[in-house]
């Protein structure tokens, strides 16, 4: 790393206001930045200081997302040779999840760091940290079957006209990545819902399965088949018709959007996020505790097949536990406030199982955490005028 650093140190002045490379100082200092700790701090002002800038609690994120994703790539392949009626090895699952995950997290960063790098060489400012996760939760929230050009068309919409047009990082209103999924979701329905879009069965790049299909493959996740389900709720089954377990559902091996289906592995990244201090508890558990008990209250009513669904099933299913742990947490889109955290998460969690209970989507997590979006700014003036008001009135009674 000395060896870098001198390097670095070597060209920088290139890069300088005068140097050869001028013109492309704001791509340098984004990879400097992003290599080393920044040695300079605000010398103004009465907020503390020190050397973790965003950047560093943007690598916390996506450090907590790798269990997650490489348990989607794994999960990739496992579906593949199960709809096929193949046995394979762990490595040959992976090798094969890889070929079909890795293009679209190239896809992702390409054309998202793309327009951020040229944003920033058109304004002459630093480049963004924020796509360092976007560009790793765009790709993980998305069907394995979704075409490249269409998630690369949703990651450019969703950069320029969710972020950008705000002015950047820190100010964008709605999530990023969720953002992308949406247009996908608006924009190109048949791509992101059905039976087809889940499980990939052809090989790729030469590696997987040409066997036909075993007979009763679905490819229907399990909680479009509690929505598509008529009268009382059926056993809910994997890809080949067999019962999925709730232990299933925690392990996810099972049909569902890459980086969503295993709850221990988003268990795994929410630790960690807890431990460095980058997410809030207060967000999370609230998330968990409004959907559970709207969901125990929808069990009560049991007026058709997803209200039936357990309430605990609810939290383990879609992306309910993704959504709570990487994506209504992003600092810059929930509320500051102890209090606005709890009220928000609730009502995520409350709206994300009254969409999916009452409205015509199967997943309700994506519409809910970008609903509470929407009603962060007025959460969090709210609570900053409460505490405005009850300090008055301490200073009054004195």
């Amino acid at each position: 790393m000395k060896a870098l650093r001198n390097f670095l140190d070597k060209v920088k002045p290139s890069f300088e206001e005068g140097g050869k490379f001028h013109a492309f100082r704001s791509v340098f200092d984004g990879f400097e930045t992003f290599l080393f700790v920044p040695n300079t701090t605000a010398k103004r002002g009465s907020h503390i200081h020190d050397c973790n800038d965003s950047k560093r609690a943007m690598s916390m994120v996506v450090i907590a997302l790798l269990p997650a994703l490489l348990f989607g790539i794994y999960n990739v392949g496992f579906q593949h040779y199960l709809v096929n009626g193949e046995e394979a090895s762990f490595w040959a699952c992976f090798a094969l999840g890889l070929m079909v995950v890795l293009p679209k997290i190239v896809v992702s960063y390409l054309v998202g760091l793309g327009i951020e790098f040229i944003v920033a060489q058109f304004k002459g400012e630093e480049i963004h940290e924020g796509f360092l996760v976007s560009g790793l939760l765009i790709p993980m929230i998305v069907p394995v079957e979704c075409p490249l050009w269409i998630l690369a068309v949703a990651t450019a919409f969703a950069v320029i006209f969710a972020k950008e047009v705000f002015g950047g990082t820190g100010y964008n209103i709605f999530n990023v990545a969720l953002v992308t999924r949406a247009f996908l979701f608006f924009a190109y329905p048949t791509k992101m819902s059905g039976e087809s879009v889940w499980v990939t069965t052809e090989p790729v790049f030469g590696i997987g399965s040409a066997n036909s299909l075993v007979d009763g493959f679905t490819g229907a996740t399990a909680l479009g088949q509690a929505k598509g389900a008529e009268g009382t709720l059926e056993a809910i089954t994997n890809a080949v018709g067999e019962p999925i377990s709730t232990m299933d559902m925690i392990i996810g091996l099972i049909p569902g959007s890459i980086g969503e289906t295993s709850v221990i592995a988003i268990a795994l990244g929410a630790i960690f996020l807890l431990w460095t201090g980058v997410a809030s508890w207060k967000t999370i558990l609230s998330i968990f505790v409004g959907g559970g008990v709207t969901a125990y209250l929808f069990n009560i009513w049991g007026a058709n097949p997803i209200m039936q669904l357990p309430w605990y099933e609810h939290l383990l299913l879609g992306g309910f536990c993704f959504g709570a742990v990487f994506m209504a947490t992003d600092p810059v889109t929930s509320p500051r406030t102890d209090g606005g955290k709890c009220i928000y998460g609730f009502l995520v969690g409350f709206f994300a199982v009254v969409i999916r209970c009452l409205g015509s989507y199967p997943e309700g997590m994506m519409l809910a955490i970008l609903l509470m979006n929407l009603f962060t700014p007025l959460i969090n003036y709210c609570y900053k005028q409460s505490n405005i008001s009850r300090r008055l009135k301490r200073v009054a009674n004195k």
